[in-house]
């Protein structure tokens, strides 16, 4: 009796707990807490994380695996540790509140407030922290140097060792010498022709030397020792390098300002020694650093002739070895190694093999010049579209940059040159990291006009010989291109018609299909679009490339590319019989390829409950979950952090009700009951009403069983009823273990709000089939509202629909099609995909063409094969038929869906008399970027669907309107 007492007090207690819980309002996004960065010392003893706040002022806890130690640094981020394990370093925000007012009073960026640098010495109550600094370095492996750049510039640099001074004084007499040679020319010049000669010309200043370029002045860069605090300053610094294994610091200076007898350098710093050698002077610009792994080798490409404004400059290829004074120019623009027309290109992120032995640098055509004659204001402005072109304008255009940005991967070994790539051999890749003999080659050339209407990445793919730069076409029409393997044996593809996986053997010169055997499908077996469905991928290389591992939806396959073995289910089919996909999970960011008996980190997913598990698997071994059964979760795993040489592991995990980061072991990780909750976001939602989520089945209207998210409010009274919310894109049951923050939205409803609120919302995924999308979005949405309908607390009078950009569409069709809605809410949508289909991405420049005929609107044919398909499918033509008030937002610069269709729509209904609203945030993308409009549209959006669905008052630019002539003054939010 007693027990049955204290069980209904429980329940009577928690649910007036629950009951007293407040709604979310707007205020509160701003200070809602998020994940940041995670970062574990390779020893496994320290971990760290960012816990971020939409707007204001975030903080990074740092803590032992042990959970003995932890603090706590504001505003910090950016972080790295030592190599050594024994610091951790980061970079500290100003306070938001002091950016805010500094914006507010239009401070130029010099006052702006500026981050400062934090130094942490790991389990000590020891911090430092140096106010003023644009960027830091630390070396990957390279203990404990730290090199940070100031804004600013102290008195005097720590003298260079006696070597460097004796070469710096005959560097000076040098100059003299020239300078008196010069000058005794110039006396006999006059002798001959008369004092005349001496006269300064327009172009030079008293002294007869041109007017001084303005340059932009370097800052200190202090190397710091953190272990032995030892402190070297570097002056007038623009760009420093570590090199990866840290015995090296590459460093550039500039010149100064009314000082001409400072020239800009580039600076070698040997860590191990201390003595930094001055590698190169006197130049105008220096680019493109590379070091190798061991620091005994550097490259850059520096131009020492050219004005700063100069149009056209032109660079030469130096290179620095160990034991060499100074950087050796190896090549020029006027060498005869380069073809005619072609330079060292200035734009290219120069690199060495993982040996040292080659040099990868680019080079390109001259870039062309403007004429600096012609008259701006009498010249015409205008684009000229061809139909021969490889590309269409706009997508020339958007592109510009990149094009006169565009380098061709050029070897430099043992002092010979061996050009790449070019224009019909676009895309280049070297094997093991630049040390193997072959490399992979792409080139589009042929393919590149059909991408308006195809869209399918189709290329050629060659083998190159990288010691002789001789190539060979190994297969053509591959869409997707292709890879080389880690160990450069051999070059690998999917091949979409065939449906198996390819390998073209190097040396033996023979193509494989190294997935022939496997009968279960390596394709997405669901893909709907009308077009040859997508591969699952791959896993990886085994060492040496003895295998590949290839995904099907579910398991992992080992294939022998040379196929001496059969494939094999390393898996065990494991995956396909538990209908849970199996995928691997690096934890190594350096790992090239996979070791045998190697323990690897698998992700489980659960097709059928949507949550999620870990699995450590040894290969060569059996298969078998750790459990006996798949260690399922009723959660979403992510975002694994590893220590380099230890076991430890952080990772997060998200349930619908919380987001925070766990840490456990990685042999252990399995065991969801050995993982510890070290971070703690968000404690203030207890404070709110929140939402629960449940997978809904039902059948649809063609009698196919669909799924989809059912979220409630937490407090949900059944004996009430409840306005619905509709929002759907595709297929989004598999995000049943998202957590959803509150937020100001980029476009969609925020499911977190709507539910605290007293909506219920509801995610249907949405199954196609060609030609039909907008009868398909009917289909799934329309008995999904139907079947949510038989529910007691479904108030089927006061149902919503919401969508952005591709659901924007389904809404704008399905409220053609039905009256059921009370209103609807329409982003981005398409409206008439007549003229959709000519139109033009703004964002990437290229044609709609191929979205209609081959991917999202899957209608598979052109506009003049089937007119009727494009007619059929545009709300626009229905426009009479809809009696659902309608908001739309459409944003002028939208870079995906063309303004003008939001437009249309709007202006049909507007004739017909129909309740439409059309929201457009002046120059915003498809999605709105800034926050203070996000806010905005949220709050407007809220005040559609309460009007609407509550019965709340419409605000005044709901029933009035905001004319153009309070634009600025008056926003309508209010009644």
């Amino acid at each position: 009796m007693n027990i049955r007492l204290l069980f209904f007090a429980l329940v009577f207690f928690s649910s007036v707990s629950i009951a007293q819980k407040k709604p979310l309002d707007h205020s509160v996004y701003d200070s809602w807490q998020q994940v940041g960065e995670k970062l574990v010392t390779d020893d496994g003893r320290y971990l760290a994380y960012g816990v971020n706040v939409q707007e204001g002022d975030g903080e990074l806890i740092l803590r032992s695996a042990d959970g003995k130690y932890s603090r706590v640094i504001p505003r910090a981020y950016q972080a790295v540790f030592s190599g050594d394990s024994k610091y951790l370093v980061a970079r500290i925000k100003p306070l938001f509140k002091d950016t805010r007012e500094a914006r507010i009073k239009k401070k130029p960026a010099a006052d702006m407030p500026k981050d400062s640098l934090v130094i942490v010495y790991l389990g000590m109550d020891s911090i430092r922290k140096i106010p003023d600094i644009k960027s830091y370095k630390m070396p990957e492996e390279g203990g404990s140097w730290l090199a940070y750049h100031t804004g600013k510039t102290v008195a005097k640099a720590a003298a260079p060792d006696s070597l460097e001074q004796l070469k710096n004084l005959l560097r000076k007499a040098d100059s003299l010498a020239r300078v008196a040679d010069s000058l005794r020319n110039k006396v006999a010049e006059a002798n001959q022709k008369g004092l005349s000669v001496l006269k300064p010309t327009k172009s030079t200043d008293i002294a007869g030397s041109k007017k001084e370029e303005k340059i932009e002045e370097g800052t200190d860069l202090v190397l710091l020792d953190l272990n032995s605090g030892k402190e070297i300053r570097f002056l007038l610094v623009s760009e420093f390098f570590f090199n990866k294994k840290g015995n090296v610091l590459l460093v550039e200076t500039t010149g100064r300002n009314g000082d001409n007898k400072t020239a800009p350098m580039v600076l070698k710093h040997d860590l191990t020694s201390g003595l930094t050698k001055t590698i190169l002077n006197d130049f105008k610009d220096a680019k493109g650093y590379a070091i190798s792994e061991d620091g005994n080798r550097l490259a850059f490409v520096a131009d020492r002739d050219s004005s700063q404004k100069a149009l056209k400059k032109f660079y030469s290829l130096f290179i620095h070895d160990k034991g060499s004074d100074t950087a050796v120019k190896k090549l020029d623009a006027y060498s005869s190694l380069l073809p005619a027309g072609w330079v060292i290109s200035p734009h290219f992120t120069n690199y060495f093999s993982k040996d040292g032995k080659r040099l990868f640098f680019g080079t390109a055509p001259a870039p062309l010049v403007k004429d600096t004659t012609l008259v701006d204001f009498e010249t015409a402005k205008l684009d000229i579209w061809h139909y021969k072109d490889d590309y269409l304008q706009p997508q020339q255009l958007v592109q510009l940059n990149n094009e006169q940005r565009r380098s061709y991967l050029t070897l430099w070994e043992n002092d010979k040159m061996i050009r790449l790539a070019e224009d019909t051999l676009e895309l280049v890749t070297p094997s093991a990291e630049g040390v193997g003999r072959y490399a992979i080659a792409s080139s589009s050339k042929g393919y590149r006009v059909q991408q308006q209407w195809a869209m399918d990445g189709m290329v050629k793919l060659y083998v190159v010989d990288l010691n002789t730069g001789n190539r060979k076409l190994i297969a053509d029409k591959v869409r997707g291109g292709g890879r080389i393997s880690p160990a450069g044996k051999y070059i690998y593809w999917y091949d979409r018609d065939k449906r198996n996986w390819m390998a073209y053997d190097c040396n033996a010169s023979t193509i494989r299909s190294i997935t022939k055997g496997i009968t279960v499908p390596l394709f997405d077996e669901e893909d709907d679009h009308p077009d040859s469905p997508p591969p699952h991928g791959l896993m990886g290389w085994l060492e040496n490339d003895e295998a590949v591992f290839i995904y099907d939806k579910y398991d992992i396959w080992k294939c022998d590319p040379a196929q001496a073995a059969a494939p094999l289910c390393i898996t065990g089919a494991s995956g396909r019989k538990n209908e849970i996909t199996i995928r691997y999970v690096n934890t190594d960011t350096d790992e090239k390829f996979i070791k045998k008996n190697q323990k690897i980190l698998l992700n489980l997913f659960d097709n059928r409950s949507k949550g999620s598990g870990w699995e450590v698997h040894t290969l060569g071994s059996s298969f078998r979950f750790s459990s006996g059964k798949p260690a399922i979760q009723h959660a979403y795993l992510a975002g694994v952090k590893k220590s380099k040489n230890a076991e430890t592991i952080i990772f997060d995990r998200q349930t619908p009700s919380a987001v925070n980061i766990y840490q456990t072991t990685f042999t252990g990780v399995s065991d969801s009951s050995n993982a510890t909750l070290i971070s703690d976001l968000n404690p203030r939602q207890k404070q709110y009403n929140w939402f629960t989520v449940e997978l809904l089945k039902w059948k649809m209207f063609d009698g196919k069983m669909s799924e989809g998210l059912l979220y409630k409010p937490e407090n949900l009274d059944p004996s009430k009823k409840y306005p619905v919310i509709f929002y759907f894109y595709e297929k989004n049951a598999d995000n049943r273990f998202r957590y959803i923050e509150p937020m100001p939205v980029r476009a969609s409803v925020n499911i977190a709000y709507y539910t605290s609120n007293g909506y219920v919302v509801f995610d249907p995924n949405i199954y196609y089939k060609t030609g039909q999308p907008g009868d398909d979005a009917y289909n799934s949405v329309v008995s999904a509202a139907k079947h949510l309908s038989r529910f007691k607390w479904v108030d089927s009078t006061k149902m919503g629909l919401q969508g952005h950009s591709w659901g924007g569409y389904q809404i704008a069709y399905i409220v053609t099609r039905t009256n059921m809605f009370a209103a609807a809410e329409a982003g981005a949508p398409v409206s008439n995909m007549t003229s959709a289909y000519g139109g033009i991405r703004w964002g990437t420049g290229i044609s709609r063409q191929f979205q209609y005929e081959r991917t999202q609107s899957r209608l598979g044919a052109t506009l003049w094969q089937k007119p009727d398909l494009y007619i059929k499918n545009s709300p626009l033509f229905k426009a009479d038929k809809i009696k659902t008030p309608l908001l739309i937002l459409h944003n002028d610069k939208d870079d995906a869906v063309p303004w003008y269709q939001g437009i249309e729509l709007f202006s049909a209904m507007r004739r017909l008399g129909k309740p439409v609203w059309m929201v457009n945030y002046n120059d915003e993308l498809h999605g709105i970027i800034e926050r203070r409009n996000r806010k905005d549209w949220t709050i407007r959006m809220a005040q559609f669907f309460d009007h609407y669905l509550k019965g709340a008052p419409a605000p005044r630019w709901m029933a009035e309107g905001i004319p153009a002539t309070k634009k600025g003054i008056d926003w309508g939010l209010s009644d």
